[in-house]
């Protein structure tokens, strides 16, 4: 990487690096850009490139320091009023605790960015924690709760696939 210190350059390095696959490098440039935005006192930003080292160090297998990364961030972007960041941010923070296994705070997790994401009208990434959460569930044995959670995450779609309607329609039958 080179000797850059501009915090938007590195971040922008850091999403290049995670398109082409080269997470090694993705989490060096967000890692630095994340510390370049906090001595330039741009909290927002800091947070943001924290989340994307989040998404980075959890596709290298290394769970623990992906939660580290997204911890706190989704108070700064709550107390901004981002709700969607706000919500990206629990979710990458549920991510990590599922990962580390620890499923009753991953769950948690999703449900507050699952409701955060309601509030935001951001009904597909809603859709997709809610089906995050739903897994857990299910892995848990706990099918019936899961079925719900299913049913919700796929009525929160606002452009359901051929795919996810008849899913929705089984598993609206399956809770009769």
């Amino acid at each position: 990487m080179a000797a850059n210190t501009d915090p938007q350059t590195l971040n922008e390095q850091g999403k290049q690096a995670f398109q082409a696959g080269q997470l090694e490098e993705a989490v060096d440039s967000f890692r630095a850009a994340a510390q370049a935005y906090v001595s330039a006192h741009d909290e927002l930003n800091a947070a943001e490139s924290r989340n994307n080292l989040s998404v980075a160090l959890l596709q290298l297998g290394k769970a623990q320091e992906s939660l580290e990364a997204a911890l706190g961030t989704d108070e700064l972007f709550a107390k901004a009023g981002d709700l969607k960041r706000q919500g990206m941010a629990l979710g990458n923070q549920a991510a990590a605790l599922e990962a580390l296994k620890r499923f009753d705070e991953a769950l948690a997790a999703y449900e507050h960015s699952a409701a955060v994401f309601d509030e935001a009208g951001e009904g597909d990434l809603r859709a997709m924690v809610l089906k995050s959460a739903a897994g857990i569930k299910l892995r848990r044995g706990k099918v019936k709760e899961s079925v719900f959670k299913m049913i919700g995450s796929l009525e929160a779609e606002q452009n359901p696939s051929i795919f996810d309607r008849i899913l929705r329609a089984l598993m609206r039958f399956v809770q009769r």
